[in-house]
């Protein structure tokens, strides 16, 4: 396990952007979530991945909160989905979801959806579609994991997961007390994935490379809605093809360093997850040839 801070950061820059690249060559996030009970979530994530350097993004939710995320969020494209009696996505939004993936480089899954989504019915349909594309698996998205474990680490594009430690609890069978570099590598292996183990230490496991520890967060970083912008951050890095080791890496040191910053200009606590939105363009660093 290694440091994840600016010496690593500095070895490993983001690939330049293109002089004459568009914004489909930068990259298509598709977020896939929500509910009548949290609206928002996907506005966070969408403008996140934007930040990012993704060149678009498509929010996919449930039908009634759809045209207010639209008009809250005009450079979106907005798909409405079927929901369930609970106000959640349904099991027969899966076909649209897998539909909407033959347009994306990256699918964001899951932020601001709760228990009662149809979470198990729908992953299962899109680990078992022909889509390659890399996949994040956020909130109740990873508690619908182990019914389908075996399907999602066969899926073929590139994963990462992102649990806080009563997630990670439910994807291994363990107490929440036991978040570890360890339990983070094992459930690496068990899924196939990239997975950012979230808490005061983030660990950021991937099999084949060496772990990663981030232990520079702050505290006002532990607020609603902060995953939903790291879930954005690192979507919007996958659809510009960075590795997925490599976009969790810059996803949490973004959002780790973007909570350091408004600490100082804020104070230890009280600012929201929509504060960190706006500082991630200048922390984007690029190789040498382009600006960042």
């Amino acid at each position: 396990m290694i440091a994840l801070d600016e010496d690593w950061i500095a070895d490993h820059p983001l690939p330049p952007p293109g002089s004459d690249t568009d914004k489909n060559d930068r990259g298509r996030v598709l977020a896939v979530g929500g509910s009548t009970t949290v609206p928002g979530a996907l506005l966070l994530t969408g403008e996140a991945a934007l930040r990012a350097g993704a060149g678009k993004v498509q929010l996919a939710t449930v039908a009634p909160v759809a045209i207010g995320l639209g008009l809250r969020f005009p450079e979106a494209a907005i798909y409405a989905l079927d929901q369930n009696s609970n106000g959640e996505l349904a099991s027969i939004s899966a076909s649209e979801i897998a539909r909407l993936t033959e347009a994306c480089d990256a699918l964001v899954l899951g932020p601001g959806t709760g228990q009662h989504a149809d979470s198990v019915d729908i992953l299962a349909e899109i680990v078992r579609s022909e889509t390659q594309v890399p996949l994040l698996l956020d909130a109740a998205f990873l508690r619908a994991l182990p019914p389908v474990a075996r399907e999602v680490a066969a899926y073929r594009g590139p994963k990462v997961l992102t649990p806080h430690p009563g997630e990670m609890a439910t994807l291994m069978d363990c107490a929440p007390e036991d978040i570890c570099c360890e339990l983070a590598e094992a459930a690496a292996a068990r899924f196939g994935a990239t997975v950012v183990l979230k808490s005061a230490r983030t660990w950021i496991a991937t099999p084949g490379r060496q772990s990663l520890l981030y232990d520079h967060g702050s505290p006002g970083l532990a607020t609603a809605g902060s995953g939903d912008v790291l879930a954005g951050i690192i979507g919007g890095l996958l659809a510009r093809d960075v590795a997925p080791h490599d976009a969790a890496a810059w996803g949490v040191w973004i959002h780790g360093e973007a909570g350091r910053k408004l600490t100082a200009d804020i104070g230890l606590l009280g600012f929201l997850a929509r504060d960190i939105i706006p500082l991630i363009p200048s922390m984007l660093r690029y190789s040498a040839g382009s600006r960042g």
